[in-house]
């Protein structure tokens, strides 16, 4: 027979599901609870068939399916359901199990609605004795979590009923009940004939992804522990500081981190000093003087802190210190148990030493939970004093206390942390130790949940590895830190549907913008794509472990975010060091950048608040390292200067009261060449400057050639239209006579002279050559003359555009010349000179190995007027580019000497004006050479 089974309700309350109503009636099959389906408030009828219990009966598995008629299982244990009509929102009934033998009975993994592949589920597996929770999913193996302390037993399940609506129900022991019988953490032993304890069992409906119905049990019911949530201590704005502290630091008062009797020093801030650039350092340090040395004598806990060397002033000097210097907020440890050395009053003592040492938290030791009691205390010395209990506080205590920890009994933590989901924004810190072995996974999980880690120093030790394992803290630290809003807001998401089993993902999810915490097991490292893409248009995605930008890829017809994951040895597989993890984020769009060989131009996308900065990096983002910090607005950085030959990624962020908001990512490959130098604009010329032409204004698609590439060219600016103003260049390469005047005028002498003037005669130009174009010159003693000349080097853009003219030609007398090819017809064989074929000699030299003088080959000047440009000497430009560890300069125009038995050879002679030729930079009196001369440009 089947008897429906009714709940009215009230007016429902909305649901974080977005169901908008509960469930009003449950349907079962008596005798057995066999249940057949719910109804809503709306009277819909949701067909299921499902067991209302699965448990475990001395670790046999059985389901309410099969009582018997007078609703007893295996003819030992009596099952009697009550339902609680008033209850709303949803279903709530309490079931009571007794041992009708003559055994004493083991129950456990007591689930709602029975367990199958096919749903998610709570329950305990395997024989751990503190961490046995595990969630499972469909298809994916189940993931050890860490619940509520009075929940260690607990039974969840979600189950699909229609395409858009489920149920998630939930059973919880009361552990008040039991009668004759013992508590164990997951299971309840009853005693023969009497034994029972009661379990409440709850279910409603929600819709969307199975996170959903935890969401609503988990985080709006509160596990129905609390009928409302006092939100009174987590609205006050001065203990909001800690659900953004990530990294804690607890130290005995013995250990010489704090203080060595042996030097008399304190060396706490050097700790700290040390920790900054690891880890960005301690948001709180804790202090404890007391146990294990607490009932030695009768002095109480607070009269070991007036005993510490320089008593309780010095640990307030210290106090301030920490925060002044290094952001570091100091707490004490309180010992409630403490009853049996000198009375002096545990509210009153705790209160004289927090005004003593200005102090800003309170280690409860022993505790899960605080009082009001104690807030009071600490409220009275002053605003923002946090108490830190020992434990986790369950749903029930959590309006009460703003932080806790996962406690270092629980070796080995598990992935998720489910308390994190139920208040996010309540400060978790898991404590690890580090005097046993490398922690990473310590630090991994903790960064997988979005909390922060308790480094317990209590244990001697300070292992050669220390160092790294902080700098991984530093990185999972800075994460976190950056993202703290995403982190303790009650969107996340856990264990989102990935690709690849053993790859875990949460989602934070806080304004428009999105985080994503990884952690993999696989020890080789994943690769591909692993989650479904949230695209938003606007937006984009960083990876911000490895600092690069991501786009989502297509895999069987949906978007899926890439990750890569870092790979570990698999040695480390089931220890504290095990795991990889990463971190993506989706950004709006705010930051523009872009990067033009070594120029970097960094804009905003809308207006930001004056609290933003923008960072710029050389490499990844950690401690340790200084970006260059700029206001909000448009900047253009050469990079060279601001980190010198520095080739990699350049991370640009975008950070509001310390929040990243958004992040771009450049890349400059090894060896590009990179333009190192900057022309100064001169003077501009009133009128026509001697022996200069003008080189009206206009345009020029840039193309280059070049020779031998053992070191790259520049390549970023060919192919782009560059436009110019009108200036002035000089009609031929400077003289002898003109630098000799130069010389006369400044007494100009470089401080390196080798090879300075080398073709000149004891200081003077040799008869005959005076215009001749001057050599042996270096970059910087052509740089020297045009700033006396009140001119400057041209770029390479400039001398080829004043060559070229905007019609680009390749030489100077026609646009067109046909018949001018490199191959080379002999000179003089027995100096092996040779000259190109097809030029008419009566333009340029077509290199002969004789130098000529300015203007001997006027019939090769270009429509500008400008003469010598091909064939005379190299002409040094402004353009001096960095290529990794090799600079140069680059040169034009070819010269009067082309040694040709061998390409290996500088290829010289005339060459055509898009050709271009580096300059290696040594010393200048290696770069000083008898074919190496310049023109200079004005204004």
């Amino acid at each position: 027979m089947t008897r429906p089974i009714c709940l009215l309700v009230l007016m429902l309350l909305p649901l974080s599901g977005a169901v908008g109503q509960s469930f009003r009636k449950i349907v079962w099959e008596e005798p057995t609870y066999r249940v057949t389906g719910f109804e809503t408030a709306e009277e819909r009828p949701l067909a299921l068939d499902r067991p209302l219990l699965y448990l475990e009966l001395d670790g046999r598995a059985l389901t309410t399916n099969q009582l018997n008629a007078d609703h007893q299982l295996d003819g030992r244990l009596q099952v009697e359901v009550q339902l609680l009509p008033e209850f709303t929102p949803g279903i709530k009934a309490l079931i009571r199990f007794r041992n009708v033998s003559g055994d004493t009975l083991r129950l456990g993994n007591v689930l709602p609605l029975g367990r199958d592949s096919g749903q998610v589920y709570i329950t305990g597996k395997g024989d751990h004795p503190l961490s046995r929770t595990h969630l499972f999913r469909p298809v994916f193996e189940p993931v050890n979590v860490i619940v509520p302390d009075n929940a260690w037993d607990l039974g969840y399940s979600g189950i699909p009923l229609t395409d858009d609506l489920s149920v998630c129900a939930l059973t919880r022991r009361d552990r008040t009940t039991i009668k004759n019988g013992l508590r164990r953490r997951f299971e309840t032993l009853l005693y023969p004939q009497t034994g029972e304890v009661t379990y409440a069992f709850y279910a409603d409906a929600y819709r969307g992804p199975w996170q959903e119905g935890l969401r609503q049990l988990f985080q709006e019911r509160y596990l129905y522990d609390l009928e409302a949530f006092d939100e009174q201590l987590f609205r006050r704005k001065d203990l909001g500081w800690m659900r953004h502290s990530y990294v804690m630091h607890l130290i005995m008062n013995w250990n010489q981190l704090y203080y060595d009797a042996h030097t008399g020093r304190f060396n706490l801030p050097a700790f700290l000093g040390k920790g900054k650039a690891l880890y960005g350092g301690d948001d709180v340090v804790g202090i404890w003087p007391t146990w294990p040395t607490l009932g030695l004598d009768a002095r109480n806990q607070f009269d070991l802190f007036r005993d510490l060397p320089g008593g309780l002033a010095q640990i307030r000097d210290l106090s301030a210190r920490m925060k002044r210097e290094f952001g570091s907020k100091l707490f004490v440890c309180y010992n409630p148990w403490d009853e049996s050395t000198r009375s002096e009053g545990h509210l009153a003592g705790l209160e004289r030493i927090l005004r003593a040492t200005d102090a800003d938290g309170v280690v409860l030791d022993t505790k899960g939970e605080s009082s009001r009691e104690l807030q009071e205390t600490a409220d009275r010395v002053k605003a923002g004093i946090v108490m830190y209990s020992e434990g986790m506080a369950v749903p029930k205590d959590m309006p009460g206390i703003v932080s806790g920890r996962v406690h270092n009994a629980l070796y080995y933590p598990p992935l998720l942390n489910l308390n994190k989901f139920i208040r996010p924004d309540f400060a978790i810190f898991r404590v690890a130790e580090v005097h046993k072995e490398p922690i990473r996974r310590e630090f991994a999980v903790a960064f997988f949940n979005g909390y922060g880690t308790e480094l317990n120093l209590f244990p001697a030790g300070l292992p050669d590895w220390l160092d790294e394992q902080y700098r991984y803290l530093g990185r999972t630290t800075r994460i976190l830190r950056e993202h703290t809003t995403n982190f303790t807001a009650r969107t996340v998401t856990p264990l989102l549907r990935t690709t690849s089993d053993q790859v875990y993902v949460n989602r934070w999810e806080a304004g428009h913008k999105l985080v994503y915490t990884i952690f993999s097991l696989i020890p080789e490292g994943y690769q591909g794509p692993l989650f479904a893409a949230e695209e938003k248009a606007g937006t984009h995605f960083v990876d911000l472990w490895a600092h690069e930008e991501i786009r989502p890829v297509s895999q069987d017809g949906r978007a899926y975010l890439p990750v890569t994951t870092e790979a570990f040895h698999r040695r480390w597989l089931g220890t504290n060091n095990e795991g990889a993890v990463s971190c993506l984020a989706r950004f709006p769009e705010l930051l523009r950048v872009a990067l033009d060989n070594d120029q970097l131009t960094i804009a905003l996308n809308g207006a930001v608040s004056e609290q933003a900065e923008i960072r710029l990096w050389a490499g990844a983002p950690e401690y340790g390292k200084t970006p260059v910090i700029l206001r909000p607005g448009s900047h253009t950085l050469a990079l060279l200067e601001q980190f010198g030959r520095y080739e990699g990624k350049f991370v640009v962020q975008l950070l509001e009261n310390g929040e990243l908001q958004d992040e771009r990512i450049v890349s400059i490959p090894a060896g590009t060449p990179r333009l190192a130098s900057r022309s100064l604009p001169t003077e501009p010329a009133s009128r026509k400057p001697a022996d200069m032409v003008r080189i009206p204004a206009g345009s020029l698609v840039l193309q280059a050639t070049n020779g031998d590439e053992f070191i790259a060219y520049p390549k970023h600016n060919l192919g782009r239209t560059y436009t110019f103003p009108a200036f002035w260049m000089d009609r031929f390469p400077v003289t002898n006579a003109q630098f000799k005047a130069f010389l006369n005028a400044t007494g100009y002498r470089p401080a390196d002279t080798t090879r300075y003037l080398a073709h000149w005669m004891n200081g003077q130009v040799p008869a005959g050559q005076e215009q001749h174009p001057v050599v042996y010159v270096s970059y910087e003693d052509a740089q020297a003359y045009a700033r006396w000349a009140g001119k400057r080097l041209p770029t390479e853009l400039e001398w080829q555009y004043a060559a070229q003219t905007p019609d680009g030609r390749a030489w100077p007398w026609a646009k067109e010349t046909p018949g001018i090819r490199r191959e080379i017809e002999p000179v003089n064989e027995t100096l092996s000179v040779y000259r190109i074929r097809g030029i008419d000699p009566t333009r340029c030299n077509l290199g002969n190995g004789t130098p000529d003088p300015v203007g001997r080959y006027p019939k090769g000047a270009n429509p500008y007027g400008l003469q010598d440009l091909v064939g005379s000497v190299w002409q040094l430009t402004n353009d001096e580019y960095v290529s990794g560890s090799y600079r140069y300069v680059l040169m034009k125009g070819g010269s009067y000497y082309n040694p040709s038995s061998s390409w290996w050879y500088v290829q010289g002679g005339p060459r055509e004006l898009h050709y271009r030729q580096f300059l290696l930079r040594v010393a200048p009196g290696f770069e000083r050479n008898a074919t190496v001369g310049f023109r200079c440009v004005k204004d």
